[in-house]
């Protein structure tokens, strides 16, 4: 099967081999041959931002903080890796701005924003102070209103809107499915959607975003048949925790 670069992002980083949403998972990705890496990013409780999935910290480090109350110091000095293994014993949750200063020149990260409605205004001024160009970074996010607010303050930056399988089918059930997305994305600025794998998602739904140029992200495939199968109905880009293999099996189909 021939792939394009941006057809595979890699999920929380290489996450299947590394441990996700660290510097190291990023890192291994990008070493890996990587085009596009995606981390999930969160406020801390001194207006800063860290990377991190979950509102708390007890399922990657052991240690229960929630985020939005710790400062960064705080975070920075837990454990996000021994879970993962020896290898990676003491790998901190890394702080945004070590993740933006690992993307390689031709490298595109992709900032899922999670939590705080202030995120969008401190995100700006993170990625002004980048040596990224804006074409490198994309935003994404499940709730509207920041999505919204992102394309207020980061007009050059690419943003697409995450939806969940529950989100989907609720829409099926209501017969609004793609239709209601459709509209709901039109003359608003956000270039796409990123959905949650689901059956739903079938080549004529791809075919209905495409008559509207809206691209169609889907997240997360870590299995190669049901990755080509997307890919050959039309979606640009599919999130994987193992993106170096599976593109090795990929290439194979």
């Amino acid at each position: 099967m021939h792939l394009h670069p941006t057809s595979l992002i890699a999920h929380r980083g290489e996450s299947y081999d590394a441990p996700e949403n660290t510097l190291a998972s990023v890192k291994l990705a990008w070493q890996k041959g990587a085009q596009i890496v995606e981390v999930d990013v969160r406020m801390s409780g001194d207006n800063e931002i860290c990377v991190i999935h979950d509102n708390n910290t007890k399922r990657t480090t052991g240690k229960n903080l929630t985020v939005k109350k710790a400062k960064l110091d705080a975070l920075k000095k837990l454990d996000a890796g021994s879970w993962k293994g020896e290898k990676y014993m003491g790998e901190p949750i890394p702080g945004l701005k070590e993740i933006l200063d690992s993307v390689p020149k031709g490298g595109t990260l992709v900032l899922d924003l999670k939590g705080n409605e202030n995120l969008p205004e401190r995100l700006s001024q993170y990625l002004a102070q980048s040596h990224l160009r804006k074409e490198q970074v994309k935003i994404i996010a499940f709730n509207w209103k920041t999505l919204i607010r992102s394309r207020q303050l980061m007009p050059h930056h690419k943003m697409l809107w995450l939806l969940d399988a529950w989100a989907i089918w609720g829409l099926f059930l209501r017969g609004r499915f793609p239709g209601a997305i459709i509209e709901r994305l039109r003359g608003k600025g956000i270039e796409g959607v990123n959905m949650e794998d689901s059956c739903l998602i079938t080549k004529n739904v791809i075919q209905k975003f495409s008559e509207h140029n809206i691209p169609v992200y889907i997240w997360t495939i870590n299995k190669p048949r049901r990755a080509a199968k997307f890919l050959r109905n039309g979606a640009q880009s599919i999130a994987t925790d193992r993106a170096s293999w599976m593109q090795k099996q990929l290439k194979g189909m």
